[in-house]
């Protein structure tokens, strides 16, 4: 039993509800099939939080008629940061042995932040890098919800001190009025800028302050007398009802969402108002059947450890998928066990017996002190550990590998390819302006990987070259949900339409064009899409060729070289960096390109994949030279050794352009 909780008198079901949380968050994690909305689970942390936090301080300064703010803090304190820390520092130790000093770099950056309760701020103002590792690659991606947890313990105390002490007698009115606005006025600024800055609405503490403000009038409408909702739901029937539905809205937030919405936004408030009503439901005398589901002890000894098992769980899952080099899910499995018996041991060890350590208050000084002390030592060693790491990824026997990571097609650097942030065509030309003969790149970032193969082929005499491409906008004619910026990708139909009906104009005798086969388009849509696509192309051009999606690593290839390189032997098992290629999705996908080609009689469909994985093995690095700079693309030195097969599968026009370039050698 949690101390603050006896206070307040304590409830089983809000550590019941505390373990379903948890266990979403980590099945979502853990790619549970029909868990895919787990993140919810933070949602319900912050009800939660906002619900308890509240009741302590309306019960402190209505006791006291004061409120000890140095006591308030040093319990956050106490109950939250010993067993981060222990997490910090052991999953650095386990990065360091495990991870490729890049990817070091980027924990360790992460883990100073995380220190100081700021890494949502980190994550929130991180700017999106197509070419740098994707947030979910970061061990301490999940301290983001600590961060907003702690900013709102710094501020909450204040509001409602103030609040009661000038209100006197109105106090609870006032206070339950001004929760009222700060949950309408923050559900509103966190709607809107859900579908304008998505990072920010998701990582930052005032765009999630209405969640907090709703426990707090769950608080205050069912656990004061001036309760409204509670005078006319009063009976253990209602609120038995109030709470079923509520755990129903809960779980179908966690099974049918994902993250191919705009959240957090309107949706988000299905797990919070679902989460509002299982706490309202167990706020009276009634005893009702949700709460002796709540109560089972299962879900009360996973709700005690739930602060550990939602601290262990995601770097485990993340060291454990590059130690192995498998997410297959009995690995999964095996990892989710392992984070759970960490949790135990952090809970058993230390959680549990410093949080009920009173010396803590006995010498109050040397407990803040001796915190700040840590805290700035911790962030020493990781500040130090940059150093380190810097060093080896700059040493002669990796340089290479970690470089490899931007061995990237030249077309990024001059400009042509605009991403996300515009929807302007911006074409790159290469060779004779005044050509007889034009050969066009088309596509996504899987289309602009073949530039330097490309480039060997049509940069001749007689011809020249055109890129047109944006990253993450395949041509596929399908609106896209894009997640690393969580709104429709508006921009990318709209650079598609403009590149189609400025088609006639360029006028171009071959087309190349690629797509990643990532995106989540039905067999229907990659058909349907595809072939509008294509009957466009088909009217203007002499032919075109779509090269099927290169195959995906299930890890970074540059990243597991480095791994591989600097492991103790006892660590390295026999993982070779390779992995047999078999990908039944990318092979119905390209089946439903070759389905939409056929009406089309200058439209082909070619599979280079045999010349970028040999006899059906990707390999990370093959014949000395590094193949993938990344999981998916390759480097722009393994695809321009690969013009001459893509010259002989380019057919007829491109063969009688390669026979020229030889000729010229």
């Amino acid at each position: 039993m949690r101390k603050d909780e006896f206070r307040l008198g304590y409830r089983a079901d809000i550590e019941g509800l505390r373990a379903i949380a948890v266990l979403l968050v980590i099945g979502a994690h853990a790619a549970v099939p029909g868990l895919s909305g787990g993140f919810v689970g933070v949602d319900i942390f912050f009800v939660l939080s906002g619900f308890l936090i509240t009741g302590l301080l309306i019960q402190e300064v209505t006791r006291a008629g004061s409120l000890q703010f140095g006591d308030f803090y040093l319990r956050r304190l106490r109950r939250l940061f010993p067993a981060l820390l222990v997490m910090l520092l052991g999953s650095s130790v386990l990065a360091a042995w495990i991870l490729s000093p890049t990817a070091q770099i980027t924990q360790a950056t992460t883990g100073i932040s995380a220190l100081g309760w700021l890494s949502n701020v980190h994550f929130a103002l991180d700017k999106l890098n197509y070419f740098a590792a994707g947030n979910e690659t970061n061990l301490f991606l999940h301290t983001w919800s600590l961060g907003v947890e702690e900013q709102f313990y710094l501020v909450w105390p204040a509001l409602i001190y103030l609040v009661l002490r000038k209100a006197g007698g109105r106090g609870i009115g006032r206070l339950r009025l001004g929760m009222l606005l700060i949950a309408l006025c923050s559900f509103a600024a966190c709607v809107l800028t859900t579908y304008r800055q998505p990072q920010l609405a998701f990582y930052m503490m005032p765009l999630r302050a209405w969640q907090f403000a709703l426990g707090a009038l769950i608080w205050l409408e069912f656990r004061t007398d001036a309760g409204w909702l509670s005078k006319r739901c009063s009976s253990g029937a209602g609120l038995s009802a109030m709470g079923g539905v509520g755990l129903v809205m809960l779980l179908a937030a966690g099974c049918l969402l994902d993250a191919n919405r705009p959240y957090p936004g309107l949706y988000a408030l299905v797990p919070t108002v679902g989460a509002a009503m299982v706490v309202a439901s167990g706020s009276t005398q009634h005893r009702t059947f949700l709460q002796r589901v709540l109560s089972f002890s299962m879900l009360q000894a996973i709700g005690r450890i739930s602060y550990s098992w939602y601290l262990w769980h995601w770097p485990i899952l993340l060291l454990g998928q590059a130690l192995t080099g498998s997410n297959a899910p009995v690995h999964r499995v095996g990892y989710v066990l392992v984070s759970l018996l960490l949790a135990i041991a952090s809970y058993r060890f230390v959680e549990s017996p410093v949080r009920h350590q009173r010396w803590w208050f006995v010498h109050k000084r040397v407990a803040l002190y001796g915190c700040l002390a840590v805290m700035a030592l911790s962030m020493a060693g990781l500040m130090k550990w940059i150093g380190y790491a810097d060093d080896l990824a700059n040493s002669p026997e990796l340089r290479r590998i970690t470089q490899s990571h931007w061995d990237a097609p030249v077309i990024y650097l001059m400009g042509c390819d605009g991403w996300y942030r515009s929807d302007r065509v911006s074409p790159c030309r290469f060779g004779d302006p005044h050509a007889t003969h034009t050969a066009l790149l088309l596509g996504d970032s899987i289309a602009g990987q073949w530039f330097p193969a490309l480039s060997k082929i049509f940069v001749r005499p007689g011809w020249r070259l055109v890129a047109l491409t944006k990253s993450s906008c395949p041509m596929v004619d399908q609106p896209i949900f894009y997640a690393r910026i969580g709104r429709v990708y508006t921009e990318c139909a709209n650079w598609r339409t403009s590149v189609l009906s400025g088609m006639g104009a360029l006028k171009p005798d071959i087309v190349v064009m690629s797509s990643s086969d990532g995106s989540l388009f039905s067999e229907e849509q990659w058909t349907s899409g595809s072939k509008s696509v294509m009957q466009q192309l088909s009217r203007s051009v002499g032919q075109v060729y779509v090269l099927r999606s290169t195959p995906h690593l299930p890890f970074d290839g540059p990243e597991c070289l480095a791994e591989h390189a600097l492991r103790p032997k006892w660590l390295r098992g026999d993982r070779d960096c390779s992995v047999v290629f078999k990908d039944e999705r990318s092979s119905r996908i390209y089946a439903s390109l070759q389905k939409a080609a056929t009406p089309f009689d200058n439209v082909h469909v070619l599979d280079m994949n045999d010349a970028i994985c040999a006899s059906g093995i990707c390999q990370a690095i093959r014949d000395d030279k590094i193949v993938f700079r990344d999981s998916q693309h390759m480097t722009a030195s393994f695809a321009g050794s690969l013009a001459q097969i893509l010259g002989r599968k380019l057919q007829p026009d491109a063969q009688a352009a390669l026979g020229n370039a030889r000729s010229g050698m």
